[in-house]
């Protein structure tokens, strides 16, 4: 950042890329490091080690759970997942009545109706408790939002939740109608443990944004919705599995890698704008991956061999790896989560750590209000007539 006078405000690069904003107490990315921790611990040793309640736990109250409080915990989500049957069947004719295949319109339109049928206040005329009551049922009720908004537009019975197995358990029979197995119970665990937070990407950051000004807590996690949408943020994974089925073979994936680059397109799946080398993620989603097996798999290590090489060769001054989202549509197909839904299986994940960063936000009292640097014709000019124009 630079300024020209000490009365001009700092002109900040594009993206603000690396730009401090705030502080946080959640997480962070040290993408230099190739490592991102969840408060004091290791992420992706979380991920192997701990449930994704006790991740959830510890983003919003700031430590792992004694086994006591991890029963509290979980009797506490299990008791949000399930709407009220007025409130839920209010939802279902939302969902029907909106008529949009994007299931991101359908959850952003729904998280914002159950705020209104709740009756959601801002956050500034709320105390600690209430706002953390808040985050965690709109959060728990996200994974039956987008599981039965699928079914509505399929035509289909709406599936309950069943807190019982959990909340990967759960979702995962909401998704599919079977009892999941342990080895897939384990494999998207992992995943939605390690997407629940990255540090200050741009649907954090926006939901950050919407609670500084007081907002209630739906309107912030509308706002991550929105910026998750887009297809640089949450759109990549099916984008990356589409671009497996597409390549085929191991024998085309140099040329096909070549021809995205000879185009001028993004490698989907590759590259990532914090990590300038491995991806921590992906390298536990490329062996979790690998343990589910298959042929998709399989594909996926051979092809990302012969990109990264293309990729070195092409840009031997910034390493490309695979991302996150590379490895992440082959480890949710392979645990029966279709790929119209990989992006809400995604938002599921995130909208615990947007609703754990609302809650840090709002504890302080200052709206975001940055500046802009004005770059068009200079003022003031005669307002033209009418003829003149």
């Amino acid at each position: 950042m630079t300024t020209s006078t000490q009365n001009e405000p700092l002109i900040a690069p594009p993206g603000l890329a690396g730009v401090v904003v705030a502080d946080t107490e959640i997480g962070d990315v040290r993408g230099a490091e190739g490592f991102f921790h969840y408060r004091q611990y290791d992420a992706t040793e979380l991920a192997r080690e701990v449930t994704f309640e006790e991740v959830w736990h510890l983003l919003v109250r700031g430590h792992l759970p004694t086994a006591a409080e991890l029963d509290q915990w979980n009797d506490l989500i299990a008791e949000n997942a399930v709407l009220p049957t007025d409130l839920a069947d209010n939802l279902v004719e939302i969902m029907r009545r909106s008529g949009s295949d994007d299931p991101l319109v359908s959850l952003r339109t729904t998280v914002s109706a159950l705020g209104a049928l709740r009756g959601d206040r801002p956050l500034w005329d709320l105390d600690a408790d209430a706002k953390e009551a808040a985050a965690i049922r709109t959060a728990a009720a996200v994974p039956w939002l987008v599981t039965a908004a699928r079914q509505v537009r399929a035509g289909e019975p709406v599936r309950e939740p069943r807190p019982e197995l959990g909340v990967v358990g759960s979702y995962l029979w909401m998704v599919t109608g079977e009892e999941a197995s342990e080895q897939h119970l384990r494999a998207l665990s992992r995943y939605l443990c390690l997407t629940v937070d990255h540090g200050f990407n741009a649907s954090t950051f926006t939901a950050r944004v919407v609670a500084s000004t007081g907002a209630d807590l739906s309107a912030c996690v509308v706002a991550g919705i929105g910026s998750l949408s887009g297809p640089l943020h949450g759109g990549a994974p099916s984008r990356a599995l589409d671009a497996l089925d597409e390549i085929g073979t191991v024998e085309r994936a140099e040329p096909w890698a070549r021809a995205q680059l000879a185009a001028g397109q993004r490698v989907m799946g590759f590259g990532h704008a914090v990590y300038r080398g491995l991806d921590p993620r992906s390298e536990l989603l490329r062996e979790t991956a690998v343990e589910l097996g298959g042929p998709t798999a399989d594909l996926a290590v051979q092809v990302e061999q012969e990109v990264v090489r293309v990729l070195d060769e092409a840009k031997p001054d910034r390493p490309l790896r695979a991302n996150v989202e590379y490895y992440a549509g082959v480890v949710m197909q392979a645990c029966g989560i279709p790929r119209e839904m990989f992006t809400p299986t995604f938002a599921v994940s995130r909208t615990v750590g947007w609703t754990a960063h609302v809650l840090e936000q709002s504890r302080g009292r200052k709206i975001v209000r940055p500046s802009s640097r004005y770059v068009g014709q200079q003022p003031p000019q005669a307002v033209p007539s009418l003829d003149a124009r």
